[in-house]
């Protein structure tokens, strides 16, 4: 009975390419693969293997049979990426072209992207039809990646998710929690709304679509978005999380956007509207405070 239960998880176990595994959400991955043995984890990133050589992916995709690509990798400075479109494109557009191509009759590709997709203008949260419209860079360069895929893998996932965070890399917890600890004084902008996402949440939402997919055979393409519940300001989050991580000498002040100039546009109001996603996997999302407060216990 033994060699028989081995046989047939030999039979059912799945390959799954997770494409910048050192990143945040890549780790955050990482971390969940033991409690999926069906599944065959094959973590990769730049040193491992090139996105933008496309013959390396397509080698790599046959040569371990790979049945699903979950594409972590990001070309993420937003900032930078207003100097740097050349590489912001290769990597959020042209990569995901070549992780496309390679897949197309032997992977189905679960694909992160942003909610820097449209302009941030709305006062209601974005559903996943909602118009498009990215005011930088880096929001162009997701969307020609979201665009690309749906023309050569038009039976992908999407995932558009937002203010992504985690124990790994740098993000804006660990920053604020840093500078809170630095200086007396702290000002944050307070008239952008969004909602954070702890990226270990993320994580788990993308294993429960694969695992959703296998024991239902059904792979329920199209755009979807992810982020923790509720809605909150930088200046909010970042009271929130000094609160958490029990920093009191420190006083945030809030201010509009326009004393705080970046080199790329903003969403003013960036909140993603959750409902497909939860009706279609049957998740159950936590409220964003009781991430944060996760997380930082763990830092």
């Amino acid at each position: 009975m033994l060699t028989l239960h081995i046989l047939q998880m030999n039979i059912m176990a799945k390959n799954i390419l997770i494409t910048g595994a050192k990143g945040q959400l890549g780790s955050e991955l990482s971390n969940l693969f033991e409690n999926y043995p069906e599944l065959r984890f094959f973590p990769t990133d730049i040193d491992t293997l090139d996105l933008t050589d496309k013959q390396a992916i397509s080698d790599f995709v046959s040569a371990n049979q790979i049945d699903y690509v979950v594409n972590c990798a990001a070309y993420t400075a937003v900032d930078k990426a207003e100097d740097d479109a050349d590489l912001c494109y290769k990597i959020n557009r042209d990569a995901v072209q070549n992780l496309a191509e390679a897949a197309v009759g032997k992977a189905k590709i679960l694909h992160v992207s942003t909610d820097y997709v449209f302009a941030g203008d709305g006062n209601r949260p974005y559903i996943e039809t909602d118009p498009t419209n990215p005011q930088s860079v880096y929001g162009k360069s997701k969307r020609a990646g979201e665009e690309i895929l749906l023309q050569v893998c038009p039976e992908s996932i999407i995932v558009r998710t937002a203010w992504l965070y985690s124990i790994y890399g740098n993000n804006f917890v660990k920053t604020m929690i840093r500078l809170g600890k630095e200086r007396s004084d702290l000002n944050v902008v307070s008239d952008q709304k969004g909602t954070p996402t702890y990226a270990a949440d993320l994580a788990q939402a993308l294993l429960s679509i694969i695992n959703f997919s296998e024991k239902n055979q059904n792979f329920p393409a199209g755009i979807y978005h992810y982020s923790n519940e509720g809605i909150t300001s930088w200046f909010e989050f970042t009271q929130k999380i000094h609160e958490l991580a029990g920093i009191t000498a420190c006083t945030v002040h809030p201010i509009p956007t326009d004393q705080y100039p970046t080199k790329a546009a903003r969403p003013m109001y960036s909140v993603l509207d959750k409902t497909k996603i939860k009706q279609t996997f049957n998740l159950a999302i936590p409220q964003w405070e009781n991430s944060l407060d996760k997380c930082i216990g763990l830092l």
